[in-house]
């Protein structure tokens, strides 16, 4: 484990304080636990999002491919030009 300083303004002190003593821990230990908590959230999201990314298969429909945004709308667009 490693020791870290950090800085923060006095009203944010104060309630770290007051929440790890509701939960009968020390503030150290509980910002750890927080931080830890981002850290797992995080790294979660870019798992899903490089395994989202890394998906080839597409969307059909009936076996043909969706129409392009152009293609669904352009009959609207005409109307306008």
């Amino acid at each position: 484990m490693k020791n870290v300083t950090i800085t923060m303004e006095d009203s944010v002190a104060d309630w770290v304080r007051i929440e790890a003593a509701k939960r009968n821990s020390s503030v150290s230990r509980m910002l750890g636990e927080m931080v830890a908590e981002k850290m797992r959230r995080d790294d979660a999201y870019e798992r899903a999002m490089h395994e989202w990314q890394a998906d080839t298969s597409s969307f059909k429909s009936n076996g043909q491919p969706y129409p392009t945004r152009e293609e669904t709308y352009a009959d609207r667009l005409d109307r306008f030009r």
